[in-house]
């Protein structure tokens, strides 16, 4: 397995293509009309890499939605951060989930002496945008749980990256984490200021996950981007 993630993702233009178009056809249709995805603040992504992008964690649809916040014509340099044992069981998912979808496949659990975050450290390297949840796995719709100590590693590896906070509200209530009924829902997006690791120099996860907590008291004010 530890080979497998190794992989990188197939440059060939059939495969950009094919991902071009899942998006354009698919994924943006479903996030932006049927969710009704509403975004505050858009100009704060990043718009080159090497960057990081977090967010809270509680629907199948994060990712997607992450996805869709960048131009379609930035989707070569944009890549979330997922579990390889949930992505990477037969070939045909795995091909998907690397030249589709462009994850960065990383191990929950790894071998002794090799680093899992080892994936993300190559792809910042190539100056590319990651997205990340500090949570790990999906909790429960709507609530946020403590950030794990993996964004910590990253930001310590790489203390110039900014990391910039996204807080998404709604998107637990559409496909929550143990269901698979679709309900639509409007969602909301908000982006934050990036910061660094040398900005957050103590209790840096429990200052980051209350940054990103702040974002969703913007819910009651009704400017859009």
């Amino acid at each position: 397995m530890t080979k497998a993630i190794q992989h990188d993702h197939e440059n060939t233009t059939f495969a950009h293509i094919l991902r071009f178009l899942f998006f354009l056809i698919i994924v943006r249709p479903v996030m932006w009309f049927l969710l009704g995805l509403r975004i505050r603040d858009r100009r704060r992504l990043p718009q080159s890499g090497p960057a990081i992008v977090i967010a809270n964690h509680n629907s199948h649809f994060d990712t997607m939605a992450m996805m869709s916040l960048f131009s379609l014509f930035k989707l070569p340099s944009v890549h979330p951060v997922a579990a390889a044992d949930y992505w990477m069981r037969n070939r045909w998912i795995t091909w998907f989930a690397l030249n589709i979808v462009g994850i960065v496949p990383v191990l929950r659990s790894s071998d002794k002496g090799v680093d899992p975050l080892e994936p993300c450290y190559q792809a910042l390297k190539k100056d590319k945008i990651l997205i990340y949840f500090p949570e790990g796995s999906r909790g429960e719709p709507e609530q946020m749980t403590d950030f794990k100590a993996g964004i910590l590693r990253l930001a310590d590896k790489f203390p110039d990256v900014p990391i910039t906070p996204v807080f998404l509200h709604g998107l637990g209530k559409t496909v929550p984490r143990g269901t698979v009924v679709f309900v639509p829902l409007f969602c909301d997006v908000f982006v934050g200021e990036a910061v660094k690791r040398s900005t957050l120099p103590d209790d840096f996860l429990g200052n980051l996950s209350s940054i990103v907590a702040k974002l969703g008291e913007n819910l009651s004010k009704p400017r859009w981007d």
